[in-house]
């Protein structure tokens, strides 16, 4: 798998709504999420803040994290929600306490940290109960838009992938282009 990053050179284009919902639209993440106004949240791969500001208004806080600090540059210059804290970090070494997180979820980028180290440390980040909602390319589609299908995951494998690292699956489905995955970890 490939693993790289999106090009914060082309970072406006993450701010395309028509085809941003067209894979992952705002009420599903917040169905699948299922937020409450005291939860603390982590955005995985936030990038230009697009799905972020949609669960900010719906959650105590929001940690926004994303590797490349350009991102985070222009999430500042577009303007971050009061609850939004930017978090420059991997998910394979996230800065947090254990059990410290409500939720997380990653919209179009589980295919950029997929690893056993992320998924472990993800688990341990999550709070028993925490839930963990992944919108992701599926190696099942096509290849219109998104990463090259050999850097992709199908929705079975990532299922196992989680169950092995302590997830309950509540959820999951695979659509045309993309998946949608949530898994809630041992109480």
């Amino acid at each position: 798998m490939g693993h790289h990053t999106f090009d914060a050179d082309k970072a406006t284009k993450l701010e395309d709504a028509a085809t941003r919902y067209r894979y992952l639209s705002r009420e599903e993440l917040l169905w699948a999420l299922d937020p409450d106004e005291a939860e603390t949240v982590a955005d995985l791969g936030s990038g230009t803040g697009f799905y972020t500001d949609a669960i900010a208004p719906h959650v105590g806080q929001v940690y926004a994290i994303d590797i490349q600090e350009a991102m985070h540059e222009y999430y500042r210059d577009k303007g971050v929600p009061e609850n939004t804290e930017l978090v420059t970090s991997g998910v394979d070494s996230l800065p947090f306490e254990s059990d410290e997180l409500d939720a997380a979820v990653s919209t179009m980028t589980y295919h950029e940290f997929a690893s056993a180290q992320a998924r472990s440390e993800l688990a341990r980040v999550l709070a028993p109960g925490g839930r963990l909602v992944i919108g992701d390319w599926s190696a099942d589609g096509a290849g219109e838009d998104g990463p090259p299908l050999e850097e992709r995951f199908a929705a079975g494998e990532v299922t196992s992938a989680l169950r092995d690292a302590g997830f309950e699956i509540e959820f999951h489905a695979t659509r045309p282009e993309t998946f949608l995955v949530v898994g809630i970890t041992d109480e």
